[in-house]
């Protein structure tokens, strides 16, 4: 039970699917209720399989490049750190891409968006997948990996109902509400990033020591 809400907790911070809500709800404002159910239901499968593509081929991923788990610790923890700051700023929006004008031209087009971006990169995004890839690597027992996998089905099945409720959470927290969440969550995401840097470099550094 201790595994399985440190994982979901994790993740869930790191996605903030709350952050999420102003935007889902700004692409799908001229959509038809049946669509926007289907947008979220779409959004959620595709975080889903994200998750699961990275928990499971993400350490295929590392040998063929030969990247260590430490330096994927460093690598995910910063930008974990990164959207943390993001969001402690009010910029997670900018910084997940989403204000850039060639951007907003493509969405404005777009008649599905449940891929892109809403599953990635705005819920399912590099921190994620790496912090994915770092618990398939450190939890190897078929016990630990059922845990985890439940943990992110929940995620996703958690993800489909704010989603599906953004509209009644934009009406009763608000902008500031959102972003006030937003923030706190933020301070939680930096702690996490800031504690797998710590951990990438603290076998970094006793490597070496045994080494030499």
């Amino acid at each position: 039970m201790e595994l399985f809400i440190s994982v979901f907790a994790a993740v869930f911070s790191v996605i903030n699917p709350l952050g999420t809500v102003p935007v889902f709800v700004g692409l799908t404002s001229n959509d038809s209720a049946i669509n926007q159910k289907k947008t979220c239901f779409w959004t959620a499968f595709n975080v889903l399989c994200i998750l699961l593509i990275s928990f499971f081929i993400g350490s295929y991923i590392l040998n063929f490049f030969n990247i260590s788990l430490d330096s994927l610790r460093i690598a995910g923890g910063l930008i974990i750190v990164s959207s943390g700051f993001a969001l402690l700023t009010g910029n997670f929006t900018k910084h997940k891409g989403m204000k850039r004008s060639s951007v907003q031209a493509d969405l404005e087009k777009r008649t599905e968006i449940s891929l892109t971006p809403l599953a990635i990169p705005m819920l399912a995004g590099p921190g994620t997948i790496s912090l994915l890839i770092t618990y398939r690597q450190i939890h190897t027992e078929w016990t630990e990996i059922v845990i985890i996998l439940l943990a992110v089905v929940s995620i996703a099945i958690t993800v489909y109902f704010i989603l599906k409720s953004a509209p009644y959470i934009v009406r009763a927290l608000g902008a500031s509400g959102i972003n006030a969440v937003s923030r706190i969550i933020g301070f939680v995401v930096i702690a996490i990033g800031i504690e797998y840097i710590s951990n990438g470099v603290e076998n970094w550094v006793t490597r070496i020591f045994n080494l030499g």
